[in-house]
């Protein structure tokens, strides 16, 4: 079992053992359209496959620890600690790109991560500053107030400084253990349809798209998130729909107002709680109403779940 290196919002530790009480017992390649943190994924050590997610800092990021595990840990050693004074060797020691100033090393840090929102050239142009890029989002991971990853409506990263005693960063252990997890994988930044080209028969896709915790008497016309609305969710039914005839195995977690469409598309479909830990709101930290459909049949279930994964 690997720990994920990031924290991530909705996070799967808490689903995992009834995730896997879906899978099957016996399955080809492994597939992950929406990794994230890939808490499942991690946790389940596939051979090989393909992982996939839209935002590019995190494809980025997983490419540069599958590939220079050693150069990544060496740079993050490198940084200061959040709340030193700003390193007046590098861009942005005394103001950010809005002209605001800036005090504190973590500040100067997420502005210097910004350079992909906001820099006129391409971000990142080669393979140092790829490390660099990927070093600094674990460390603003790491650092930033509850683990939180968000962007502003221009794409740039926002969360203020978090509230830690001794911020551990270089996670050297953990890189390490995932690098060798991702040795064999085929990372990807694309929409979730690629699976429809890149699966076989018997292969098994986990999907995890992004939602919204919704109350008990929410419905579909009034679910929403950012970046992946009501077309979206039809398109990934659709796409499931597809994987199902072509003899592939899909299990996907999703908010509970999802149950009716899937249990209309005749898969099987219960209710799970899930505790959310991450979140800028305190008021929404909590067990929200989730679901998990799937298409494979009960007696071809493997017969337990797996361990746990630790806590970070």
């Amino acid at each position: 079992m690997v720990k994920p290196v990031l924290k991530w919002a909705g996070g799967k530790r808490q689903l995992l053992d009834e995730i896997y009480s879906r899978f099957p017992a016996d399955h080809e390649h492994y597939h992950e359209p929406f990794f994230g943190g890939g808490a499942v994924f991690f946790d389940l050590e596939p051979d090989d496959g393909t992982i996939n997610d839209t935002n590019p800092r995190l494809i980025n990021f997983y490419e540069v620890v599958r590939d220079h595990p050693e150069d990544l840990i060496s740079r993050l050693r490198d940084l200061d600690e959040p709340e030193a004074d700003p390193n007046t060797e590098q861009r942005f020691a005394e103001e950010n790109w809005k002209g605001k100033d800036v005090e504190q090393y973590f500040y100067q840090q997420r502005a210097r991560f910004n350079r992909r929102a906001y820099a006129d050239e391409e971000w990142p142009a080669n393979e140092e500053d790829r490390i660099e890029e990927a070093a600094l989002l674990l460390y603003l991971n790491r650092t930033c107030y509850n683990g939180l990853y968000r962007e502003n409506s221009s794409g740039g990263f926002n969360v203020p400084i978090g509230r830690y005693a001794n911020p551990e960063w270089v996670q050297a252990d953990r890189i390490r253990a995932a690098s060798r997890t991702l040795a064999d994988t085929d990372i990807r930044n694309e929409d979730f349809e690629y699976l429809l080209d890149a699966v076989g028969e018997g292969d098994l896709v986990y999907l995890d798209p992004p939602y919204q915790p919704m109350s008990a008497t929410a419905n579909f016309a009034e679910y929403s998130a950012e970046g992946f609305g009501q077309e979206d969710q039809k398109r990934l039914l659709e796409t499931v729909k597809e994987l199902d005839d072509k003899g592939v195995y899909f299990v996907l977690s999703n908010s509970g107002v999802m149950y009716e469409m899937y249990d209309d598309a005749g898969f099987h479909v219960e209710k799970e709680g899930a505790t959310r830990s991450i979140n800028s709101d305190e008021t929404a930290r909590g067990e929200v109403d989730e679901i998990i459909a799937t298409n494979v049949p009960e007696n071809e279930r493997e017969e337990t779940g797996q361990a746990s994964i630790a806590d970070f």
